[in-house]
């Protein structure tokens, strides 16, 4: 009997362990691999819990999680989705709406980032880092050609200092861009690109717009100018795979989120670290919606069975404290910014942080209720916030990959782009 009472004390407390493991599905992105790292002291602090994390390319986080959540699959506790999804799924009931104590500090939120992930004043989502879009560039490179940076370039001025600094020899490209495809890839530098050459995915009547002269001058140039001062490959390059080739020097300017600030003037992983400086995201036509707002945030689907646990390991993964944790931890220079108006005014994280002003003013400017020259009928500078755009956004990266790629011409791959989105907004019932 004595044997039996022990071994059941001993499998029921493991039991009691093992009933709130929390799935938690993200990207692959580095401060997501921090988060992962310190999430033994959400643990510590939490007896019980354990932390199962799925860790995922950014493409396939996106189709795991939509597949999930419309079908309540009830697979994760926590997912890491962004501005596109929240307030479509917040609207449709797919997540649970996040609830901040006094503790949390919500008034410490950048405004830009608290709205974006909220429908009618509730949060359904909670920012684990924000960013906009900007330049970042190799002062070194510059200044040696000749040349002067302005603090607000056009997209002609950044073709003619690429072509001047561009030395492929010497293992050096004067630009890297995104073309890997995807709606939240190529897409989201595409269209700031597309805005800023005066352009819009649709018109006040959600007609596709995708063969008009704006898409096409900013399509053609962006391939021109990958193809003569671009690495070799940049059909495949993502934020990732840029970002390597960067810390690497081999790029000599990139466009591309404000995050990516705080990895390449860190001097452990990049090897030019002493030499970025950053300007705004280059304008052309118009300086509307040039540059993207996006927080990467975390959310509980309703389809959860441990919505409290997951709202706790959200709380504590948003919060000031844990800003403070990576900084202690990992250091000043690697924490997750562009959410809370705190981490701009910590006299550590500016230390080091010589991107900061840059990075906040960027998240500060851009508009997602207006983005475009010509009025647009929807919400959202890099993506319009409407469900059908997942599969618009897709279909025409697919095409502008190919383009770059050499595969295509780019009319043509913005007829067919045209085309699959008529179909979709047909579908849908948009127009007739």
């Amino acid at each position: 009997m004595k044997l039996t009472a022990l071994f059941c004390l001993a499998a029921c407390a493991g039991i009691a362990h093992a009933d709130t493991e929390l799935v938690v599905a993200t990207v692959n992105n580095g401060h997501m691999i921090t988060m992962q790292k310190l999430g033994k002291f959400f643990e510590k602090d939490n007896p019980g819990v354990k932390l199962k994390w799925v860790t995922l390319e950014e493409g396939t986080l996106r189709q795991r999680v939509t597949t999930d959540i419309a079908t309540k699959g009830g697979q994760f506790d926590v997912m890491t989705i962004g501005m596109y999804e929240t307030p479509i799924w917040g609207k449709k009931g797919w997540l649970a709406e996040i609830k901040p104590d006094a503790k949390y500090d919500i008034d410490d939120m950048l405004p830009a980032m608290r709205q974006g992930l909220s429908v009618d004043g509730k949060l359904y989502a909670a920012p684990f880092y924000g960013e906009s879009s900007m330049l970042m560039y190799r002062s070194d490179l510059v200044q040696k050609a000749g040349m002067q940076m302005p603090a607000h370039p056009t997209w002609t001025q950044i073709r003619d200092i690429a072509a001047k600094i561009n030395d492929p020899a010497k293992g050096v490209y004067g630009i890297c861009l995104r073309g890997k495809p995807g709606w939240g890839d190529n897409m989201a530098f595409l269209t700031t690109l597309v805005n800023s050459y005066g352009g819009q995915w649709f018109d006040m009547k959600w007609k596709p717009q995708l063969t008009t002269k704006p898409w096409k001058d900013a399509i053609t140039f962006y391939v021109d100018l990958l193809k003569k001062y671009g690495p070799p490959g940049s059909s495949a390059n993502s934020f990732n795979e840029i970002l390597a080739l960067y810390n690497e020097g081999k790029c000599g300017m990139w466009v591309d989120a404000t995050i990516a600030a705080s990895f390449i003037t860190d001097p452990k992983q990049s090897k030019v670290a002493d030499k970025v400086a950053f300007a705004s995201a280059p304008v052309q036509v118009t300086a509307k919606g040039s540059n993207w707002l996006w927080a990467w945030a975390l959310a509980v689907p309703a389809s959860s069975t441990k919505k409290d646990a997951a709202e706790k390991f959200i709380k504590w993964a948003t919060s000031k404290e844990y800003v403070n944790l990576v900084g202690k931890e990992v250091g000043w220079g690697s924490v997750p910014t562009g959410t809370r108006k705190s981490t701009y005014a910590n006299a550590e994280f500016l230390k080091v942080a010589k991107f900061a002003e840059a990075e906040k003013a960027a998240i500060i400017s851009a508009n997602p209720k207006d983005s475009t020259l010509p009025k647009s009928p929807y919400v959202g500078v890099q993506f319009a916030s409407i469900p059908e755009f997942q599969a618009i956004g897709i279909a025409t990266g697919q095409q502008m990959s190919a383009a770059l790629a050499g595969k295509v011409s780019v009319d043509k791959a913005l007829e067919l782009s045209q085309q699959a989105a008529e179909r979709e907004m047909t579908k849908a019932g948009y127009y007739k």
